[in-house]
């Protein structure tokens, strides 16, 4: 029989008060409701990370028998569930199940319905290094160029891509940015990351000329549209031909589709764009823990991996600066 909870964390009564369980006829379907809004109003997770929460916690619960309640459930269950994932999951993806039910475990330990750990003993997957895609100057140069005249909304991608290049914003903070999170006095952008953190990123010229003229044909579509009574999102950044804001999915396909247009070999994502601006910022002498304030990191090892892509720039750099590095070594020397 299964047990309908109601839970009370911090100051928010939050059981089935923001995110729904569909269809909910499994173990735990209550306990992860109030799992899912606490990440959403307590923690202040995005609504990607939630998503991905839900969908690998619920996987779980869902197939946890024959345990009928979430204190019976130890490192058995765990390890059976875990069994199951190998052979249809990369490790990736099997450490990110696991750290989504270590952080649900952790929340039914803080609310007082588990005491003790399934997860003790068990370890995440050994995961390959990952080296992130990014492109060379001449590369992001030609891709930021390639927007043009013929373009219907040419000078939206132009300042799209330079605003992204410039600041190393992720796609969905990019698409979530409004007009009043610009200053052009101070040359900042003001993003809202992860877990609702804030941080102030500056951008260049180029991309505050490329915004500039976006702007005018922003004024332009938003007046059109408002003429013939249609509504327009006057608050976002970057907007659609329809009017609202333009979407993850959007500026993935539009940046694509430039990527390819200039012939650039690597397929170009805005994650690309990213990586590239943070490569850039290293190569050119930058201190790692600034890049890690301006790309939002909690951790800096989450930075340092872009240090493993810089080998070969740094080498070059030592081999044409250190005072030893081109001393021949006298083999005869006895």
């Amino acid at each position: 029989m299964f047990r309908r909870v109601h839970v009370h964390v911090g100051k928010n009564y939050i059981l089935n008060s923001n995110y729904k369980v569909f269809n909910s006829c499994f173990m735990g379907a209550d306990e992860l409701t109030a799992f899912i809004n606490w990440l959403t109003v307590e923690k202040g997770y995005s609504p990607h990370t939630v998503s991905g929460y839900h969908r690998d916690v619920r996987e779980f619960l869902e197939t946890v028998g024959p345990v009928t309640d979430l204190g019976q459930i130890g490192g058995q269950e765990v390890q059976r569930f875990v069994a199951s994932l190998y052979g249809t999951n990369a490790s990736a993806s099997v450490a990110r199940k696991l750290s989504a039910l270590r952080t649900f475990f952790r929340f039914l330990s803080r609310v007082g319905i588990l005491d003790h750990d399934p997860l003790a003993g068990i370890a995440n997957p050994r995961l390959a290094r990952y080296i992130p895609t990014f492109l060379t100057v001449d590369e992001v140069f030609t891709l930021l160029e390639e927007p043009g005249p013929q373009d219907r909304f040419g000078d939206r991608d132009r300042a799209l891509m330079e605003l992204m290049y410039s600041t190393g914003m992720r796609v969905s903070e990019i698409v979530s940015r409004n007009m009043a999170d610009l200053d052009f006095e101070s040359m900042v952008v003001t993003v809202r990351g992860k877990g609702n953190k804030e941080r102030i990123v500056p951008f260049g010229n180029a991309a505050a000329e490329a915004l500039g003229r976006w702007f005018k044909q922003r004024e332009g579509l938003i007046m059109g549209r408002l003429s013939r009574g249609q509504a327009a999102e006057k608050e976002a950044l970057f907007l659609n031909s329809r009017g609202t804001r333009l979407t993850a999915r959007s500026v993935e396909r539009i940046i694509r589709g430039y990527g390819e247009r200039a012939g650039i070999a690597t397929t170009v994502t805005p994650h690309a764009l990213r990586h590239s601006f943070a490569t850039h910022l290293l190569e050119m002498g930058a201190d790692l823990r600034v890049v890690q304030e301006l790309l939002g990191h909690v951790s800096l090892s989450t930075t340092q991996k872009y240090t493993h892509i810089n080998m070969d720039h740094l080498n070059r750099v030592y081999d044409q600066a250190h005072p030893l590095a081109s001393r021949k070594t006298d083999n005869n020397q006895s």
